[in-house]
């Protein structure tokens, strides 16, 4: 196993080793700086498949209308933006309607279907297509962006890279804020042992007394608003358009099947290594950069079938 393990380090470490050395060498800037852009989108996915690592993860919830929340929380967000001026409303305003959206999602659908994968499936691909088609008509075609809060506007000077957005680093420091509080809520809370609990043996919880449908209920809300979260800090960093909720979906089945279903660090690792094989591949190899993605899963899935974290059944 330990000779296994060392042929695996070195099939794929080494020639990742080679390339760092050389493209420091060549361009160190470039490297750097490409290093920062693969973290910050990592964490803006990582923001949109914590909630879906919650949801599907560890409920065992098929929600592929994940993205479209995220979309939803987006374009909430900015309304809100527009009439008051405040992007921190506008935060909370994109959480506070995608959550509302999942929890509704949670009573009138899956609470009906638990267990039933299959019909879970259908039923929320129908939903993102009407969904997205509903966003349509409200918001049109037209691109939309946030501009972020004059405290985190602009750029900071660093090593190595010269500048770099103030905004994105702000992303990076609130995904690990975020990600932390996601894991101690999951394992060191009373809620977090529910919840798990809940998926482990639901009618031993239910016989406890405890209410299951509320635990489950509130989950999906949390998972639902961390989307609309997303939709708002990802709004403005890039932009809000119609295509963008099938993106972000297809970005944390990616994300969560190569992180495990159900870790938060899981989740946190798989976002790492596909926000970096994107910018990397764009800034290096921009024909084969939408490869890179899908041999990390093959990879993945070829050595750890549950994901680099995943917990064996």
């Amino acid at each position: 196993m330990r000779r296994k393990s060392v042929a695996l380090w070195l099939l794929f470490g080494l020639p990742i080793a080679v390339f760092v050395v050389w493209a420091i060498s060549d361009n160190y800037t470039l490297f750097f700086k490409t290093l920062l852009n693969g973290m910050t989108l990592a964490s803006l996915y990582f923001l949109v498949a914590s909630g879906f690592t919650l949801v599907f993860g560890l409920m065992r919830n098929v929600n592929l209308a994940h993205g479209s929340l995220y979309l939803f929380g987006a374009y909430v967000g900015w309304f809100v933006g527009e009439r008051t001026g405040s992007w921190v409303l506008a935060v909370i305003a994109g959480f506070l309607a995608a959550a509302l959206m999942g929890l509704l999602m949670q009573l009138l659908v899956f609470r009906h279907m638990q267990g039933q994968d299959l019909r879970q499936t259908l039923v929320t691909i129908g939903l993102s297509i009407v969904l997205a088609d509903l966003m349509l008509w409200i918001w049109g075609a037209e691109i939309y962006t946030f501009d972020p809060p004059s405290w985190i506007y602009g750029s900071t000077t660093l090593p190595l890279v010269a500048k770099f957005p103030t905004y994105r680093l702000f992303v990076l420091f609130a995904s690990i804020v975020i990600g932390v509080g996601l894991w101690l809520l999951l394992a060191r809370t009373r809620i977090g042992m529910m919840i798990r609990a809940g998926v482990d043996d639901r009618a031993m919880l239910a016989a406890s007394g405890v209410n299951v449908q509320r635990v489950f209920a509130l989950t999906f809300a949390i998972g639902a608003g961390l989307a609309g979260l997303a939709g708002v800090v990802g709004g403005t960093a890039l932009s809000i358009s119609p295509g963008e909720d099938t993106r972000y979906l297809l970005a944390s089945l990616v994300v969560v099947i190569v992180g495990g279903m159900g870790s938060v660090v899981g989740a946190a690792i798989g976002a790492l290594l596909i926000g970096l094989a994107e910018q990397f591949g764009l800034a290096y190899a921009p024909t084969y950069s939408v490869v890179f993605t899908f041999v990390i899963m093959v990879v993945a899935l070829a050595f750890k079938p549950r994901g680099l974290m995943g917990k064996s059944q």
